[in-house]
């Protein structure tokens, strides 16, 4: 941390922020990925860049990233986060359910790119260390940008959106090992590679044992306490300890800091917390992703790159064209039809951020020569650069060639959780459970949410779909599967809380009924001028059930009574919309389904 009279660290985090806050809504706004926002804000700032010219321009000294900056170790963050938040996604559960994706078609992608690219650098002329390394980082994909890029379209449910995951992920664990042997190259590494292996491969092993063990027993009683206390920071500190710990815990027995967060989400991914943790994580997540892109942009040599862009050119192109010749037909083994396989294909042909590690780590340590690593980040770099018009190629060919036979379903796993529950039921008191039985009994999914954790593991031990959140959050109600959901039920009986989730829920979605539970006729005025389709006032419904048992008892039949009751209700409703000058959609789209299980 900077002294109070050296301003470098505010510095750095003012280029940050306005990398965040003006250039990457300006690539959006112009339709670019902010990818390439961060990674030509970085070039531009970095020591390589700008940076260069401090002793000319003096001026730039306060524009521009210093060399000794702490940015890379803030970066690594960007990735622990996103490791975390794909565990999240994922469970053990579906991990088991996708293990032929991911071990089968992810081990054979990594295996054939690594020796066709190891190769091909080894007849370039580096050196074997050299050709193994670079193969095997440039066989990585982008997970960051690959997997933001299938969420913002909608895609990740998709059996190409899944069979990626699964590459990706593999890819992910695959690190490790390609990050030991960076260490067993080295020059000055004299111990045995094989020995060296079983003692990593034995200490990992430990380590992850050890993290699940804990994990299982300490993480659902750490988020009940938490979760108790009502207080939204105790609730982000806990998550940030949790995949923060479980990082550094992996670090220090010789792991990355992404994998042990990986295996801390996957295993609250079993919890009724996992969506709200998902929520909490998601503001700073794309913050710390940004950091880390502009890390890797101060390590590319913008002066080499503008001396010989035909070479990187050739090359990024070369690296593009090879992995997609190798993916194409192991997509298909694998059962995907053409269309996902090309979408595929082109989508992960491209580098990945975890190149730039391997790489950096391999010329620090003096595998790979400067030159050719500063080559090597630049056409990384200009690979990951392509990655949004590639897929944007991909689903425009994969449009044109058709959908049908999109891959065996079986073969891809579940689809993300949630993605299949046409309702969201807001409360999971005596009214709510109430609502998600009779929807239970007409074949309806559901997702139950509430602030109460006791109450939640209370539904779940009951099989049900409960999670623990704030449904007056925007990213909870997006986790829960608002996107996709036909109806949002509200059961709650805190009548501020009702208001603010109406508001909350109609800014999301202009589309979507929208069932409330009010206090009272004039509380259910307000909700029709809110937005709601239809509010259910709690004095007028037990007015209506005494006068329904009280006709029965005075011998009026059952069914008139009942009809009576009906028309009633009707004229209630109609005098309530008739109050707000409004008329509200009738409730459609909830289709009787089989009920799937939620994790």
């Amino acid at each position: 941390m900077s002294t109070p009279g050296d301003l470098t660290f505010y510095k750095e985090t003012l280029i940050v922020l306005t990398t965040a806050g003006v250039v990457v809504p300006v690539m959006h706004r112009l339709r670019i990925s902010p990818v390439i926002g961060y990674l030509t804000m970085g070039a531009l700032v970095g020591p390589r860049g700008l940076g260069q010219l401090v002793d000319e321009v003096p001026l730039l000294r306060s524009l521009t990233i210093s060399g000794d900056t702490d940015l890379p170790g803030i970066a690594e963050l960007g990735i622990v986060f996103l490791m975390f938040v794909i565990g999240l996604e994922l469970s053990v559960q579906r991990l088991i359910t996708m293990r032929r994706l991911v071990f089968g078609l992810g081990g054979l992608q990594v295996l054939s790119a690594s020796l066709v690219l190891g190769g091909a650098a080894l007849l370039l002329g580096l050196s074997a260390p050299a050709a193994v390394l670079t193969g095997s980082s440039l066989a990585l994909s982008s997970t960051a940008v690959v997997l933001r890029l299938l969420a913002e379209r909608g895609r990740l449910a998709t059996s190409m959106g899944r069979a990626s995951f699964a590459v990706l992920l593999f890819q992910d664990l695959t690190v490790v090992p390609i990050l030991f042997l960076v260490s067993m190259l080295a020059p000055q590494n004299q111990g045995s590679l094989l020995l060296g292996l079983a003692t990593a491969l034995g200490a990992a092993a430990l380590t992850l044992g050890g993290i699940v063990t804990v994990g299982r027993l300490v993480l659902r009683p750490l988020f009940r306490l938490v979760a108790g206390t009502q207080s939204p920071e105790l609730f982000v500190a806990a998550t940030m300890l949790v995949a923060i710990g479980a990082g550094v815990l992996a670090a220090a027995s010789g792991l990355s800091m992404a994998l042990g967060a990986f295996v801390a989400g996957l295993l609250l991914a079993e919890t009724e917390y996992h969506k709200a943790v998902e929520a909490t994580v998601e503001p700073f997540n794309g913050l710390l992703l940004g950091v880390f892109f502009i890390a890797v942009g101060m390590r590319i040599d913008v002066p080499g790159l503008l001396a010989r862009p035909g070479e990187i050119l050739s090359l990024a192109g070369g690296l593009i064209a090879i992995k997609i010749v190798l993916i194409l037909p192991l997509a298909r083994r694998f059962a995907l039809a053409w269309p996902a396989a090309i979408e595929m294909a082109l989508l992960l042909g491209p580098g990945g951020e975890f190149a730039f590690v391997v790489i950096g780590l391999a010329v620090s340590l003096g595998i790979v020569p400067g030159p050719e690593g500063a080559l090597l980040l630049g056409v990384i770099a200009l690979s990951m650069a392509t990655i949004p018009p590639l897929g944007a190629i991909g689903r425009f060919l994969s449009r044109r060639l058709g959908q049908a036979g999109d891959g065996a379903p079986e073969l891809m796993g579940p689809p993300p959780a949630d993605i299949s529950a046409q309702a969201i039921i807001v409360g999971g008191g005596r009214v709510g459970h109430l609502v998600s039985e009779l929807l239970a009994v007409h074949g309806i999914s559901y997702v139950v949410t509430d602030r109460d954790a006791h109450a939640v593991a209370r539904l779940r031990g009951q099989g049900k779909a409960a999670y623990f959140g704030d449904a007056k959050n925007p990213l909870f109600l997006k986790h829960c599967g608002y996107e996709q959901a036909r109806t949002l039920i509200i059961t709650i009986s805190d009548h501020p809380e009702i208001d603010e989730i109406v508001a909350v829920a109609r800014r999301l979605r202009a589309d979507v009924p929208i069932i409330a539970r009010a206090r009272d006729a004039r509380h259910a005025e307000k909700l029709y001028k809110a937005g709601v389709t239809d509010a259910v006032p709690e004095t007028i419904e037990a007015s209506l059930q005494l006068s329904e048992a009280s006709l029965v008892a005075l011998g009026i039949a059952m069914g008139p009574a009942i009809a009576s009751i009906h028309e009633k209700r009707d004229e209630f409703r109609r005098q309530l919309r008739a109050a707000v000058g409004e008329r509200a959609a009738p409730v459609r789209g909830l289709r009787a389904s089989a009920p799937k299980p939620q994790d």
